[in-house]
């Protein structure tokens, strides 16, 4: 068994799609027409047959209170694995992503950063040793 999706709700999906492309770097894998929605998802651009994100819409209620809670409790909606969390983080701020947490080393080895989607979410970058 493996991981084929997950999700994060967004307040806009047309904000989340430039953000996770644009910002992230992230690939559109699928833009299907869903009644007033999008079955939207993006992927890795070093595995776009690997896991895909989709890009759900938050307008539920239920989704909102969550989406709202976890937020304003500061945890993370995703993580993102990357090679060198410090280098990742200057760039994406070149590129005008803020962060609420800079590079820190949480575990040996172990170094994360935190940033706001724009869309309601924040999202962990985790640098962790090879294997």
């Amino acid at each position: 068994m493996r991981i084929i999706l997950t999700s994060v709700f967004v307040n806009d999906q047309n904000r989340a799609l430039k953000f996770y492309t644009e910002k992230l770097g992230f690939v559109k894998k699928n833009d299907v027409a869903a009644g007033d929605y999008r079955w939207l998802t993006v992927v890795s651009p070093e595995d776009q047959n690997g896991t895909e994100l989709l890009l759900e819409p938050g307008n539920n209620p239920v989704a909102q209170a969550y989406q709202k809670g976890i937020f304003e409790q500061g945890i993370p909606a995703a993580s993102f694995g990357v090679k060198d969390v410090r280098a990742e983080y200057e760039k994406l701020k070149e590129r005008g992503v803020k962060f609420t947490m800079e590079p820190t080393e949480v575990m040996p080895h172990v170094i994360i950063a935190v940033l706001d989607d724009s869309c309601g979410n924040l999202i962990q970058i985790q640098q962790t040793p090879q294997k």
